[in-house]
Order: C-alpha cells, then structure tokens, then sequence
C-alpha cells in the first residue's frame, strides 16, 4: 500500500514539474519581449542596458504605426463578429439537424480550414479576391481570418449547446413562440456567456494572424504583425517589442475575460 501511494507521489511530482518546465518554457520569450519594450537604448538587447518609456512614446507618435493598430482593431472587430454569427448558427442548426447525413459532415468541414497551410488559403484568396474586386480591402482579411475563427466559435459553441436543456425551447415553441424569438428570449440568455467567449477568441486570432494578412493587405491596410515583419526584415527596432507587447496584454485581457464569462456562468447555474 506505502509502495502504491508513492508512487503516486513520484507520478504527481514528475506531472507538475513538466507542467511548471513546460509553462516557463513557453512564458519565458514573453518576458524578453516585454522586458526588451522597455529597453533605454536604440538595439534590442537582453536584459536592457537600461529602462526607459521612450519607445512607447515614439509608437504613439507614429501614424504608421497607429494606423496598423487600428487596422488590426477594425479587422479583429469584424472577424470576430462574422466568425460568432456563422459559429453560433452553424453549431444552433446542427444540435437541432444532428441525425441527418448533413449534420453529421459539418463538423469535418468545419475543420478543413484549419487543415490547410495559411500560405495557400493566402495565395488562393489572393487570386479570388483579387478577380471580384475585394484585393486590399478589410473585408477581404476579414473574410480571410473568419475562416480560421470560425471552427473555434463553432467548436466553442458545440460544448456550450450540448449543456443546455433543449426541453425549453421545445416548450417555448409549444406555447406558440417562433424560430427567432425562441432563440432570443429561451436559447440566448443560456449560452451568452459562451458566445462571448467564442467572439473574444476570434478576436484574439485575428489580432494575431500574418500570413494571410500579408498577402491580402496593402499599405492602407496593413495590420501590426505584417508592419512588424516588415520593420523586423530592415532593423531591430525596440519599437516591436512595443507592438508585441501590446499584443501579449490584449490576448491576455481577452483570456481572463474569457474564464471570468466561464465561471460566471457556472456561478450563475450553482446558484439557480
């Protein structure tokens, strides 16, 4: 029995010093990003000579750089707004079309995007897009990221559906309520939470998305990976670790955001 139960010790302690090597593992380039934003002279350099704010006043008072956040924002915004509409509705239709043939292939086609290398959807959407007129525009990187955001929204959504009771829609439309209204009054007000956390994920993998976006954008739309790849290929400016660092904190917020929505609606469900 004291063999057994030591074992099982050994076994939890190697786990979690994996778990903890693993987690610095992947933190630690973070904190040289970080750390290097804040660096006091005109070189990346680790750990800085010395400790300045210069280079975050030298980003704000660049308009390139400005128009690049901006840019990211607006396509981030609307990525993560197509992606929730054709993730919530596609995993809505087939939690209620499951037993058919159609609803049973969904879920593979969702995944082939994912499947394919950002290279060649951003080659290929270079060609379409460029022959119907949308070559250079938001919404041509919009439609490109949604392809990856969606599959996640999508996936995101499943889990959330599989949890609700679907006994009361089946009662709100027996005493009379339409598609739309079910869904807004009875099927909404259970799994915001997760739709929400679904548009901040498809935020965040826009906001963090390159290859597709340097195919597709032109100097007007331009968002901050691609005008940080750029500004890497000439010199290493400290300015992108400023960029990157801005990037780190938004896709953190956005992560916290997203566990608080979890656990508030797990709260919510205890208390009911």
């Amino acid at each position: 029995m004291s063999s057994t139960l030591h074992r099982e010790t050994l076994e939890t302690a190697a786990f979690r010093a994996g778990y903890l090597s693993l987690l610095v593992f992947m933190l630690l380039p973070l904190l040289v990003v970080v750390a290097t934003s804040f660096s006091g002279t005109g070189r990346l350099a680790f750990p800085p000579e010395s400790y300045s704010l210069a280079w975050y006043g030298e980003f704000l008072d660049s308009v390139r750089w400005l128009d690049a956040f901006t840019n990211s924002i607006v396509v981030g915004v609307g990525t993560a707004l197509v992606a929730t509409v054709l993730g919530v509705t596609g995993a809505f239709g087939q939690e209620l079309d499951d037993d058919s043939s159609m609803g049973r292939l969904l879920a593979p086609l969702v995944l082939v995007p994912l499947l394919i290398p950002p290279v060649i959807l951003g080659i290929t959407l270079l060609m379409y897009f460029n022959e119907i007129g949308l070559r250079g525009s938001y919404a041509s990187i919009i439609l490109a990221h949604t392809l990856w955001a969606t599959p996640l929204v999508y996936f995101v959504m499943r889990s959330v559906f599989s949890r609700f009771d679907w006994q009361q829609l089946d009662a709100a439309q027996d005493l009379g309520a339409g598609p739309v209204q079910s869904f807004v009054h009875v099927v909404f007000p259970n799994v915001q939470h997760g739709i929400f956390v679904g548009g901040l994920l498809a935020f965040i993998i826009s906001l963090q998305e390159f290859v597709m976006a340097l195919f597709l954008s032109t100097p007007e739309t331009q968002t901050i990976p691609v005008i940080a790849w750029t500004e890497i290929r000439q010199a290493l400016d400290p300015v992108v670790s400023v960029v990157s660092t801005i990037l780190v904190v938004i896709s953190i917020v956005g992560i916290v955001l997203a566990v608080v929505a979890t656990n508030l609606e797990w709260l919510s469900k205890q208390l009911s």
